[in-house]
């Protein structure tokens, strides 16, 4: 049987209700990029993180507290990529507008409350961990190797 599909009324009454119930599936938490690099940080040794601790600003994706090091994962579209440029919806384009700014106000409080704690930041973007998953395991793990 199917499941029947309830929207929560936090944007706007789609066009069509499938590209509603396409949005609603977007994960917060363990996006395929997030999978992904976790599973190469594995791979190369690097163990004694967190995921989503609540006890720093903003729930980094991936922290390691006793470092102060916070890692955000990136979707490109809801973040939206410095590198990718992608267009905004075609309907209801106010509403998109103002949650993905606000999207961004949030992203850059987030790190400016981190940095402000003396947390080492880093931000990885999904279209980069698809590209090269080796630079940005080297770089996690350089990081470590200093602090």
């Amino acid at each position: 049987m199917k499941k029947a599909y309830i929207r929560d009324d936090r944007s706007p009454v789609p066009l069509n209700e499938n590209v509603s119930r396409v949005m609603s599936r977007n994960k917060a938490r363990n996006t395929k990029p997030e999978l992904n690099l976790r599973r190469s940080l594995y791979a190369h040794g690097v163990r004694g993180y967190r995921l989503n601790w609540k006890k720093a600003p903003g729930t980094p994706d991936i922290s390691f507290p006793g470092k102060k090091i916070a890692i955000f994962i990136n979707g490109c579209y809801w973040h939206r990529c410095p590198h990718c440029e992608l267009p905004l919806p075609k309907t209801n384009k106010e509403f998109w507008e103002e949650k993905f700014d606000k999207n961004i106000k949030r992203d850059i409080k987030k790190e400016k409350e981190l940095l402000d704690l003396g947390w080492i930041v880093i931000v990885f973007w999904e279209c980069k961990i698809k590209t090269n998953m080796k630079d940005c395991t080297n770089k996690i793990k350089a990081i470590l190797e200093c602090h």
